[in-house]
């Protein structure tokens, strides 16, 4: 049981680890719609969709830190250290540390993740297993604010479509369901 916990965990952060190199190349559009469209690139980070929401910068920022952080708390492994963003070059150091440091990271890495016990100061004594916290907590807010990155690049007019939300995915030639086909 232990060993296949340690391995979804490990497959997670493998999916979260794709998903993130996928903001790394929405980033990439964002410059290149900047210039296209003669606006100082930089600005990018200020967009928002909601007054009261988190502006771009921010989001990226907060979709790149909850797996680093969760992934530190899980391994023992300590991430990169990443500085407050103030460009869109920034953002891009951002996105390719924390890949690169998931990706450096394997399925024993994991192996006491989901027993683990995470508390949190703002909570007084409350705790919560590692595998509630990374399933209630992590993924979910992973996933609002990446969407959230996503949908404020597709908002101010950057080309992006679901395909490269998704990017590659993993295909595999089919069983062939008749005998003789």
């Amino acid at each position: 049981m232990q060993a296949t916990l340690s391995c979804m965990y490990y497959e997670t952060f493998g999916q979260i680890k794709k998903m993130i190199g996928q903001l790394d190349t929405w980033l990439d559009a964002a410059h290149e719609f900047a210039v296209e469209k003669n606006i100082e690139p930089n600005t990018m980070l200020d967009h928002r969709l909601a007054p009261d929401q988190f502006q771009f910068g921010r989001q990226v920022r907060v979709a790149c830190d909850m797996p680093k952080s969760a992934a530190e708390l899980f391994t023992g492994k300590e991430g990169p250290d990443l500085p407050f963003e103030k460009t869109l070059d920034d953002l891009h150091v951002r996105a390719r540390s924390v890949y690169k440091y998931l990706d450096g990271l394997t399925a024993d890495d994991f192996k006491d993740a989901a027993t683990r016990v995470v508390s949190f100061s703002r909570y007084d004594v409350r705790v919560m297993t590692g595998e509630d916290f990374f399933l209630e907590h992590t993924v979910p807010n992973f996933y609002f604010h990446l969407v959230h990155s996503y949908a404020i690049l597709r908002h101010v007019g950057v080309q992006l479509g679901k395909a490269d939300y998704l990017g590659n995915l993993t295909f595999r030639m089919a069983a062939s369901r008749f005998r003789g086909s």
